[in-house]
This record gives C-alpha cells, structure tokens and sequence, in this order.
C-alpha cells in the first residue's frame, strides 16, 4: 500500500499545512457516484416523449424543452471541472504521481472524462426539418449532422456511450481502492447504497417506459427523417 502523506510544506509559504483527504474522498464520492450517474439518467429518462414536430426551438439553456440536455452537458462539465482541480490537489501534495492503483484509476477516469468533454465539442451540427429557423419546403434547410445521422454523428455516439460507461467503471475502480487505502465507513456505505438507489429508480423508469428515442424525440416520429426512415423495420 502506497504511504499516504498527511501534511504538506510550501517552502515558498514558509508553512506546513495538515492534508484532509477525507475532503478529496467525499468531493470524488459525490462526482462520480451521484453527479455523474445522475446526469446520465436525466439524458437516458427525462428526452420528451416523441411528437410529430420535435423540438422546434434551438437548444439553449434559455429553452426548458432542452433541460435534459442541458443538465447532461452542463453537470458533466461540472463533474470535469470539479474532478480535474481535485486531482491537480491530490497530486501537488503528493509530491506526483504515486503509482499506486486508486492513482492509476483516478489519472484514467479524469483523462477519459476529459476527452468525453472534448468528443461532444465535435459533435456535429444539429439540423431538423422542423428545428429553429429551417424551412419545412426546402430541404436543404434541414442538413445537420444529427438530423442527417452523418458518419461524423455515428462515430460520436458510438464514441461517447460507449466509453462514457467505461469512464464510469474506471471511475468505481478509482473511489474503491480509495476508500481501501482510505478508510472512511459511512462514506464506503453510501458507495455501497447509492447505486441500489440508481437500479431502483432506473426499473421504475423502464416500467414507465420513459426511455423515449432520442432522434424521435427531438426531431419528430415522422417517418420522413431520415433516421426513421432507416429504421422503419427495425
């Protein structure tokens, strides 16, 4: 097991201060096991049920038709930021990089979180025959690369669902051999709980069948986007 430093001197200080790394324990705690599943199952469960116009007005915190998206993008952004300047911390008053498996796990979960935030800055344009200021006659007002389900689109989707669960596994990985290296009990008992408490309502959404298709739900059911039009079999 890798020694754990309990104080820190800033020479340029002139001081010693006393490290508190239950205050680290409990930051990465909250981010990657509430913050994060919670931003994914706002994206996964709370799109609007599919109507025949979509989501006509632009995406925009202004819009409260976007909410979800807005609250995946915006707390991701947070649980990022927030993660980033937790480990820069971790890392001054340990003098570096230790080695260690929590080290490894956490280095890997922020470097994979950083490159999901930079993936969706390359998204791709929305479109939509019905979105912001297209025209419904002229088809060439509808282009985007959600709308038109480029291969840019394709390979940003398979990109980020995908890797965004293996973050989240990284990220378990890196709070366990923390809190094995760390001993904190009720903060190991609430890692231990609060997923049971995502599974719970997780089922009861499904039951509800709130799990509505994303492309549908912004962009209409009609059969006459392209997207449905590919899956008009399926």
């Amino acid at each position: 097991m890798s020694h754990i430093p309990e104080e820190v001197y800033f020479g340029l200080l002139g001081r010693t201060f006393e490290i508190h790394w239950n205050y680290h324990a409990i930051l990465m705690v909250s981010i990657w096991v509430v913050l994060v599943p919670l931003c994914i199952t706002i994206v996964r469960y709370g799109k609007p049920k599919p109507t025949k116009l979509g989501l006509q007005r632009k995406v925009s915190l202004r819009h409260p038709e976007w909410w979800w998206f807005s609250a995946h993008k915006y707390g991701l952004y947070t649980a990022i930021f927030l993660s980033v300047a937790g480990a820069l911390v971790a890392l001054i008053v340990s003098k570096g990089f230790s080695g260690s498996i929590h080290a490894t796990f956490g280095l890997l979960t922020i470097l994979m979180g950083v490159i999901q935030v930079v993936a969706g800055i390359y998204r791709g344009t929305h479109g939509g025959k019905y979105y912001n200021n297209a025209d419904p006659n002229d088809p060439e007002t509808w282009k985007g690369d959600h709308y038109s389900r480029t291969t840019r689109r394709r390979i940003f989707e398979a990109y980020h669902k995908t890797a965004g669960y293996f973050t989240l596994f990284c990220a378990l990985g890196a709070v366990g051999s923390g809190l094995m290296q760390y001993s904190m009990p009720v903060l190991a008992a609430l890692v231990f709980t609060i997923p049971f408490v995502f599974l719970a309502i997780w089922v009861v959404l499904e039951f509800y069948e709130r799990r509505y298709d994303g492309y549908r739900a912004v962009h209409g059911y009609g059969i006459e986007h392209p997207y449905n039009k590919e899956r008009e079999f399926l």
